[in-house]
């Protein structure tokens, strides 16, 4: 596993209904919802270090600590830009930056971990 900093990674899709705030339930206007760009953050992270992850491991996001700074109206293209600034052991840190057509939407910082699929999967599912 060869994760360093300045691995990058992107995200993109339309802002279309079924991602605004009134529909997610994250509030009651038709704009994209921040939960649906918190989820494009996430992709984009995990696209800088797909490639690098063994068929055995994966990531786990376990911290986002983002603004959102602008509204993005249905129809316009967004995306999702992420970059490794930190790797300390299994945690890798990623500077997280979300566009839209117009400009700059929201930014932040997000944290995932590696952890073994099976074992992950194994342990979550001990709660039943």
């Amino acid at each position: 596993m060869d994760i360093t900093i300045g691995l990058k990674g992107e995200a993109r899709t339309m802002a279309e209904r079924e991602d605004t705030a009134m529909e997610v339930g994250s509030g009651s206007l038709l704009v994209y919802a921040t939960p649906c760009m918190v989820a494009l953050m996430e992709g984009a992270a995990c696209d800088a270090i797909a490639e690098q992850l063994p068929e055995d491991k994966t990531s786990v996001g376990t911290s986002l600590e983002i603004s959102h700074i602008s509204a993005t109206p249905v129809g316009l293209e967004v995306w999702a830009e992420a970059e490794v600034t930190a790797v300390e052991g299994s945690t890798v840190t990623f500077q997280v930056t979300a566009y839209d057509e117009a400009g700059k939407i929201g930014e932040g910082v997000h944290k995932r971990v590696i952890v073994s699929t099976q074992r992950f999967l194994d342990k979550a599912y001990a709660k039943l």
